[in-house]
């Protein structure tokens, strides 16, 4: 097939959807351009300030059996796919599956109880699999830096993946794979066409995801304001994502590999994107030393703030009609959804009969 006889197919939006949309359809043979409205080796949407956590059976607790399902289908395309990304890119993408540990102080122990109590009543007798209890031996066994803490739950199988990686490097493999990259190009979306200041363009078919940037055109769709900070401490060494559970707030910290961690908690309704308050970085900072207090001497190196795309019911959406995909409201699950949604979206171009080998 020749060049000007394949299909063309345009992404609208550079984040986290959009480079595995465009990184997935290479396979097939078809033209693909991307467009972003800012910089593609800047990213500004959440998938650059997230702290990249795959973890279904933590979610669980809070959302529809939906988001889990899907969090497991995703988990193993991750394991799939961050191979393949690597083979392609030439460098890791720092995906870990080592599980994550919550823990609860002893005041708060009720919230970790309670919460196993939830999981339990979701998974039924698949539980004892996925979620041990652990006492303050097998808690410091696995987490040493953890010692304060007389117990814990593990979550085997949850995952996270590092997004400062992840991202620059699918970048780079779809510029070895000749997508068309278009950015600082605002675009508007509709079947078969991108419009933008000082033209339009005509594609076989256009996916929009834009995240917050397509909320002229799907209805309730939000902000959800999100905070963290990032941290460097030679001192406390994490070997896997740790919540804190808490009656006002709930703790993530995620380790990298350089002696960063990633902490967030906050959850604003509101799409502000000012700095981080006062408030949120004193309860991130106490949080954090609650873990351990050798976290006193940690560097603040970072702070991130960002708003997560979010529907109404906080479920992904995706809108299918001839010419065009719109998906979106991924909220805070980004990373824990996006290849399943990413598949699907893909199946859906397939249905099009816009893609062959």
């Amino acid at each position: 097939m020749t060049s000007e006889s394949k299909a063309k197919i345009a992404i609208a939006g550079g984040g986290l959807l959009g480079r595995l949309l465009a990184w997935r359809l290479c396979q097939y043979d078809v033209n693909i351009t991307l467009f972003e409205a800012g910089k593609l080796s800047v990213p500004q949407g959440a998938c650059w300030t997230a702290a990249g956590m795959i973890s279904p059976l933590s979610e669980l607790v809070h959302s529809e059996k939906q988001v889990y399902t899907q969090g497991l289908q995703s988990l193993d395309l991750w394991s799939d796919w961050s191979r393949k990304l690597e083979l392609q890119g030439g460098r890791a993408v720092g995906f870990r599956r080592a599980g994550s540990v919550l823990v609860a102080h002893g005041k708060d122990r009720s919230e970790l109880l309670q919460f196993l109590r939830e999981l339990q009543g979701k998974l039924g007798e698949s539980a004892r699999e996925q979620v041990q209890v652990l006492d303050t031996k097998a808690l410091r066994d696995l987490e040493p830096a953890l010692h304060s803490f007389e117990q814990g739950l593990y979550l085997r199988g949850e995952a996270d993946i590092n997004n400062h990686r992840l991202l620059p490097l699918l970048l780079d493999v779809l510029r070895l794979q000749g997508v068309q990259l278009r950015e600082l190009t605002r675009v508007n979306c509709e079947p078969w066409c991108i419009s933008f200041p000082g033209g339009e363009e005509h594609f076989d078919c256009v996916i929009d995801c834009r995240g917050l940037g397509a909320k002229d055109q799907i209805k309730g769709l939000r902000g959800v304001r999100g905070e963290v900070m990032v941290v460097e401490s030679r001192e406390v060494v994490l070997q896997r994502p740790v919540r804190l559970l808490h009656p006002r707030y709930k703790l993530y910290a995620v380790p990298r590999s350089d002696g960063r961690t990633v902490i967030g908690a906050t959850e604003i309704e509101s799409e502000d994107l000012s700095p981080i308050s006062v408030r949120s970085s004193m309860e991130l900072s106490s949080a954090l030393y609650s873990l351990n207090p050798a976290f006193a001497e940690a560097r603040i190196v970072e702070t991130r703030v960002n708003c997560r795309p979010a529907t109404m019911n906080n479920n992904p959406y995706i809108h299918n009609e001839e010419g065009l995909i719109r998906v979106n409201g991924l909220y805070r699950h980004g990373y824990l959804l996006a290849p399943a949604v990413v598949q699907q979206v893909e199946n859906q171009v397939a249905q099009q009969r816009l893609l062959v080998f």
